[in-house]
């Protein structure tokens, strides 16, 4: 047999089909590349490195691909590499998925659902996300409730992609494909820092046009702390992709940036940053609970949909005096 023969033969049967043990390897090489490499995959999956480093090597030579690189300049994903994470995170996704469906068929909720929520609510009073938790355990008490911290594009993706069955994000735009339900609000501020030109002076009379002038930093990508720079045409001097991040520009003492005023409190309350002239400079954040629109979630997510919208109902109004 020639060399060409070999490798085309080679080719033709790579992978055949999927078997149980092809899904184990797939969801040990979904850890690794989640985690940034075998070392730090090594808690989440409770075993060796040694014993993980063989099951990503064995799933290299069972699909014919090189996934990631590894030694001393570090752990990364090949382009190969990366084209597969996708393709794996959306195959268990769908196994997830058939998984609920039969658990439904049977008349159990069992399984797991996984949320996904955009940063720094959890200090916001007016989410009460884990009043949703504890509801949702006491319906489905044998669910297993994942809760992830991500971008809005990324738990947009995910839950389009079936890799979060539910995402908690601010409105930014619509997606025919999703379904949205409203559940909170929040107000960012725009705030400066200790050694800041603005801070310790007065702010009260200052414009956009004055803001301009300083330095600012924002989020980098499409959400409303991008839309409020962009109407009032301030200039990105820093990029930031999370609230912490922008946080730690701020800190600085060279930027101006928002954040939400429930989670800047510890920062004013300390003396280390404040508000540049509120309200003049704020705007609001509606949050919403998003699905999928197709295929129909499953009766555990339908639930924990209930269990927010639940949470989040205003209170009823006191009765009135007579």
């Amino acid at each position: 047999m020639t060399l060409a023969s070999h490798a085309a033969t080679k080719r033709r049967a790579v992978l055949g089909q999927i078997s149980d043990a092809d899904i184990r390897l797939l969801r040990v090489f979904q850890a690794v590349a989640d985690c940034g490499g075998m070392t730090a995959a090594e808690l989440e999956l409770n075993i060796s490195t040694s014993t993980i480093s063989r099951h990503v090597k064995d799933l290299e030579t069972r699909l014919g691909l090189t996934l990631c690189r590894r030694g001393r300049g570090g752990f990364a994903l090949t382009p190969e590499g990366e084209r597969i994470h996708a393709e794996t995170r959306q195959l268990l996704a769908a196994t997830q998925s058939f998984r609920a469906s039969v658990d439904e068929l049977h008349q159990r909720l069992g399984g797991a659902i996984h949320v996904a929520v955009f940063d720094k609510t959890a200090s916001n009073p007016e989410a009460r996300i884990s009043q949703a938790v504890a509801l949702f355990r006491r319906q489905a008490p044998d669910v297993v409730l994942n809760l992830h911290v991500a971008t809005i594009q990324t738990i947009e993706r995910g839950v389009m992609d079936g890799a979060y069955q539910l995402g908690i994000i601010p409105e930014h735009r619509r997606s025919d494909s999703l379904v949205y339900d409203e559940l909170f609000g929040e107000t960012m501020l725009l705030y400066c820092a200790q050694g800041h030109p603005l801070f310790g002076s007065p702010t009260a009379q200052l414009t956009w046009a004055d803001v301009r002038q300083h330095a600012f930093a924002g989020l980098g990508y499409h959400s409303p702390n991008m839309e409020v720079s962009h109407r009032e045409r301030l200039q990105r001097s820093a990029t930031a992709f999370d609230q912490e991040s922008v946080a730690t520009f701020i800190l600085s003492g060279d930027f101006l940036g928002f954040l939400p005023d429930h989670y800047a409190l510890g920062f004013v309350q300390s003396g280390q940053m404040q508000a540049v002239s509120p309200p003049e400079f704020a705007y609001q954040c509606h949050f919403s609970a998003i699905a999928r629109r197709s295929p129909e979630p499953s009766r555990a997510t339908r639930i924990f949909q209930q269990c927010l919208l639940q949470a989040h109902a205003p209170a009823p109004a006191p009765p009135g005096g007579g």
